[in-house]
Order: C-alpha cells, then sequence, then structure tokens
C-alpha cells in the first residue's frame, strides 16, 4: 500500500489540509508549521530528541525545520494534516504529542475538525488563530537544540546557497567538528550534511512553486548541478525538479498540498 495522501479542500488560504493512509516508515523535516492528528493506528517516533508515541486521537505539533522519524508502525496509520506558515514572529513553543484528553490539545482539534467538516472561511480563522494561540502557550525549553547546535543551523539558513565546509560551521557553532557532528545528530535528528541537503531541496521547492524554471535552480539552492539537483530532489520527493514543477502549475491558482508528512 505504501503511502496514500489525499488533498483536502479549505475555504481559507494558506491553509493546507491532506488526509494521509501509510505503512511505511518515514524520515523528513518539515517545511512548514504542522497539526497532525492519527485517526486509527499506533505510531513510535522520533523528534527533538525524543520518542513520542502516538495513537488515534493524539495530535501532534511540529514546526517548520523539525525533523520526524520514524521508529516503529504498529499497522497502517491514518491521520488528517493541518498545515500553514504562520504569523510573522511565530516561533514553536509546544512541540509534543498529545493524547487525546489533553486539554492543551482541544483547540487544535477544534482547527482539525473545523477542516474536516468543510467549514466556511470565518469558521477557519477564528479555528486557527485559537490554535495558533495554543501552540504558543506552552514553554518546552528543553526541547530546543542548545547553542552550539542552534548556531550551526543558523549558519546552514543564511548560507544555504553557499558552499559550506565542516570546519566552517564548526568553528561558527564554537565546537570541533567531532563533536558537533555527535550532537548535531542527537539534537536534530540527522548529520549535518543530511539536513543541510533538505533545506536545500525544500528552498528549491517553494522556487518552484514560485514559478522558477527547474534548471535555473540548482546554483540558487547551493547545489552544484542540475544532475545532483535531480538526484537529491527524487529521493527525497519523489519525483524530479521538472515533474513537480509541471504539476505545481496543473494545481494553479490553489497552493500545492502539504509536503510534509507526519
Amino acid at each position: 500500500m505504501a503511502t496514500r495522501a489525499e488533498s483536502m479542500a479549505v475555504a481559507l488560504p494558506g491553509l493546507r489540509a491532506v488526509r494521509v493512509r501509510s505503512d511505511e516508515p518515514y524520515v523528513g523535516v518539515k517545511e512548514t508549521f504542522l497539526i497532525s492528528r492519527f485517526e486509527t493506528g499506533v505510531s513510535e517516533f522520533w523528534s527533538h530528541g525524543r520518542t513520542w508515541s502516538g495513537g488515534p486521537g493524539s495530535v501532534i505539533v511540529f514546526a517548520p525545520g523539525d525533523v520526524h522519524r520514524d521508529v516503529r508502525r504498529d499497522g497502517p496509520v491514518n491521520y488528517q494534516l493541518v498545515g500553514f506558515d504562520g504569523p510573522p514572529g511565530m516561533t514553536r513553543r509546544l512541540q509534543s504529542c498529545l493524547a487525546v484528553d489533553d486539554p492543551r490539545g482541544r483547540p487544535l482539534h477544534r482547527l482539525l475538525d473545523a477542516v474536516a467538516a468543510g467549514a466556511d472561511r470565518f469558521t477557519l480563522e477564528c479555528a486557527l488563530a485559537e490554535a495558533i494561540a495554543a501552540i504558543g502557550a506552552v514553554d518546552v525549553p528543553a526541547l530546543e537544540p542548545r547553542r552550539p547546535v542552534r548556531r550551526a543551523l543558523t549558519l546552514m539558513r543564511e548560507r544555504l546557497a553557499d558552499p559550506l565546509t565542516l570546519d566552517e560551521l564548526a568553528d561558527h557553532a564554537g565546537l570541533d567538528k567531532f563533536h558537533l557532528c555527535r550532537a548535531f545528530r542527537a539534537q536534530v535528528g540527522l548529520p549535518p550534511h543530511a539536513y543541510l541537503t533538505r533545506l536545500r531541496v525544500a528552498h528549491a521547492k517553494a522556487l518552484l512553486a514560485a514559478g522558477a524554471r527547474p534548471k535555473d535552480i540548482a546554483p540558487r539552492v547551493g547545489l552544484y548541478d542540475q544532475s545532483q539537483l535531480n538526484r537529491h530532489f527524487r529521493r527525497i520527493v519523489g519525483m524530479t525538479p521538472g515533474q513537480f514543477s509541471a504539476k505545481n502549475r496543473q494545481a494553479s491558482p490553489a497552493r500545492p498540498p502539504v509536503g510534509s508528512r507526519a
């Protein structure tokens, strides 16, 4: 069966929703804020230095750049995803897998229920505002990477389109490269080179969605040539940049569906 995703119609621009059924493990980096709810099935996954367990009714919150790596799935998993970019300055302060009876998750359930019910734009605007307030209401600082890794992440984002060496990254982070690689993998969930590649592919997707030509993308995202871009893009996205661009044109004027699974 692998993975099957079905886009859901939403009346609020900028809000994207999909229903997903999957029995295959997933590893990825989130590109937007995501609220995900398990409908059926049980999954254990790693994020932010620990393993979480989710079952029917559990709600997960992810922010852009979060790594999600499945550890174990108990049969096929069905879930609903809602993705949004978030207001300027929004940061993730609630990163958890909230049980169905956790009161912190109530505004998130209301948003997911409103999307599933095909609610009108005003209703969705209110539900999204409540959900964003809930995400910002609980501070969990222990889940954030420590300062050296945060500095490395910042440099990666700033140098996305430029060549970057491990020595430069380690010097900026204030750790030797051996300790940085170990700390980065432990706190972020991927080694530095793999995380940077996924950031670059995510930026390539954004450029293509904005109308850039596939042949112009590679140097703008820090990859050597079209061949390297095609290889990484196909491996991570499941299609070539040209195929993604064509699919995006067919979907216009609507924005493409949520690009990161739970």
